[in-house]
């Protein structure tokens, strides 16, 4: 009885271990795996950094959709203009195709937080959203463009 005591803990403690082992590599570069996956009423979407979309914007292959309202500039190059809380009046901005790739943001990533919800809702499936919208762009060091 000792010996099973003692080897369950053993492997519970190398199960601890194990899990809180780090990795140091760095994970590779591909555009499936950017970002962190939030689960959702539904289904999920992917966050992505300043950085992480910087990435994808030079092989661009998916739509790119301003939420925020009102209008207070815009990431080149921008498909879209769906106010957050107008989705079902502008889901013809959007592809029909509910698995296709887009990528929304606003000004702080709180109105493209919302509109991602709903769009994982709608039956949506390859939804990203810039973290810290357009403030955490700017931080980044990436310009944006005002049109009037």
């Amino acid at each position: 009885m000792k010996r099973i005591f003692i080897l369950c803990i053993f492997l519970l403690a190398a199960s601890m271990i194990a899990a809180c082992g780090s990795n140091s590599a760095a994970p590779a570069a591909s555009s499936d795996t950017t970002g962190v996956k939030v689960q959702t009423g539904g289904g999920s979407y992917t966050n992505v950094t300043p950085q992480e979309l910087k990435t994808m914007l030079n092989a661009k292959d998916f739509v790119f959709v301003n939420t925020h309202i009102p209008y207070e500039g815009e990431i080149e190059p921008t498909d879209a203009f769906v106010p957050y809380n107008a989705l079902d009046e502008n889901l013809g901005k959007l592809p029909a195709d509910k698995n296709a790739k887009i990528v929304l943001y606003c000004r702080s990533d709180r109105m493209s937080t919302i509109a991602a919800n709903e769009l994982v809702k709608k039956g949506y499936t390859n939804l990203y959203n810039l973290v810290g919208g357009m403030v955490a762009w700017e931080n980044a060091g990436y310009p944006l463009s005002v049109k009037k």
